[in-house]
């Protein structure tokens, strides 16, 4: 991982520059829109287990 990373920074060709960046925000947009989908799911699965041992959900 960190001889890519080492190869990034020697690199001197602008388009793998431009490559990276846009893999890193098409991977931040694909996160990103998994946590606003899956949030409520968890927060039902947290909820159930904090009912489950006696506790009060959270709203």
């Amino acid at each position: 991982m960190f001889e890519g990373i080492e190869r990034f920074v020697r690199e001197e060709d602008g388009a793998a520059g431009v490559e990276y960046a846009l893999l890193l925000t098409i991977a931040a947009v694909i996160i990103g829109a998994a946590a606003k989908v899956m949030s409520p799911i968890i927060k039902t699965t947290f909820n159930t287990v904090i009912t489950g041992l006696g506790g009060t959900p959270v709203p």
